[in-house]
């Protein structure tokens, strides 16, 4: 897959240790790369710097590189991403698209190898203590228009299901509280799920080998509904082989921790906040569905390329990054443990369109309805 961003796909210094049927991270530094940069450590799918043609790291400055695909793909993601956040546009259905997407940086590359080009995107990782992160492909096809018959059989035959579930865990990684570790599990782990256990398969993100944290399946929920409300409202875009990054905190606050799975007390407190939880919900699903507008400013494509606006240059933007990041500490001491990260991450198969991308919300629907089965049982 065409993974991305800052965010979490896991890239370890050191072979991995089993453990059953998951896997467990060993902690430990890395050596430094290309003028400081490292390999994203908490990097949990896709592409892996020093083993794949591309990967991914992390800057000195704390945001991500994710080195660029080879053409049309990689000038592609860029492009659309220079579309996307361009200064010099008031177009509101991509400004309400940021909100839902890392923040883009422009392009970044060594001082010793200056044609090797990176996007430079915000670690939406980095304001949590113990980051769980799940890599989510979204869709019913993994593969574009554009692909070959012969690519487009071996997608199919990564996962077959993929036209009748809609998502594909990619990976994902838990942290678990009485053992201060995180479990980590793979691309196979995904395509092992099927109808009938992609419920269980799912809720293993969400369980801390303690409690299942519904707060932050709650929080989830509401997350990924705006993003199918903005799919929903444009007609723009279609995306595959797209995915969504997930990120909660894994240290649980003390009233969390406080009740395990295996104890049915049920205390008026806890009552109120699942009460609290349900209206949450019926208020979110209750909101009248915005739709985006059409704008005069309309993506063209050119052999799989988006036209667009210059590149911002990565390197050179460390005013707009202490800004971003003051701005990020600010609204971390205000929000609670229980709030997640929910991005949309991949973007080297994005078409223009002028229909509603069905399959990408057939799989944000499925992926709902799935995440309240896990919340309600």
């Amino acid at each position: 897959m065409d993974s991305s961003v800052a965010l979490g796909r896991l890239e370890l210094a050191r072979p991995l240790m089993t453990r059953g049927s998951c896997l467990t991270l060993p902690e430990g530094a890395q050596s430094a790369h290309l003028n400081g940069c490292v390999p994203l450590s908490h990097q949990v799918a896709g592409h892996k710097y020093g083993v794949d043609k591309v990967g991914i790291l992390q800057h000195p400055d704390g945001t991500v590189l994710k080195q660029l695909q080879p053409p049309p793909r990689g000038p592609r993601e860029m492009q659309f991403y220079s579309m996307v956040y361009a200064d010099d546009h008031c177009d509101p259905c991509l400004v309400e698209l940021q909100g839902h997407l890392p923040k883009y940086y422009g392009t970044w590359s060594s001082p010793d190898a200056p044609t090797d080009l990176y996007l430079k995107l915000e670690d939406v990782t980095s304001r949590f203590q113990k980051p769980c992160i799940m890599d989510v492909k979204i869709g019913q096809r993994s593969y574009d228009p554009f692909a070959s018959q012969e690519k487009r059989e071996q997608q199919i035959r990564k996962y077959p299901l993929m036209e009748d579930i809609g998502f594909l865990v990619l990976g994902m990684r838990v942290y678990k509280v009485a053992s201060d570790s995180f479990d980590a599990y793979d691309q196979h782990y995904g395509r092992g799920l099927v109808k009938d256990t992609i419920k269980e398969g799912l809720s293993k993100f969400f369980y801390n080998g303690d409690i299942l944290r519904k707060d932050a399946i709650t929080a989830s929920i509401l997350k990924v509904q705006k993003i199918l409300q903005w799919f929903e409202g444009q007609s723009r875009f279609h995306f595959y082989a797209s995915s969504l990054l997930f990120v909660y905190e894994g240290v649980c606050a003390p009233s969390l921790g406080s009740q395990t799975l295996r104890e049915s007390q049920i205390t008026p407190e806890a009552c109120e906040q699942n009460n609290n939880i349900d209206q949450s919900l019926s208020t979110m699903y209750s909101l009248h569905k915005k739709g985006c507008l059409r704008s005069h400013y309309q993506a063209k494509q050119d052999n799989g390329v988006w036209s667009s606006s210059q590149q911002p240059n990565g390197n050179g933007s460390p005013a707009r990054l202490e800004e971003d990041r003051k701005e990020a500490k600010s609204d971390a001491v205000q929000e609670t443990v229980s709030d997640v990260e929910v991005k949309m991450i991949d973007f080297a198969h994005v078409f223009p369109s002028d229909v509603p991308d069905q399959g990408y919300i057939y799989g944000l629907k499925n992926l709902l309805k799935v995440l309240h089965q896990i919340l309600e049982e």
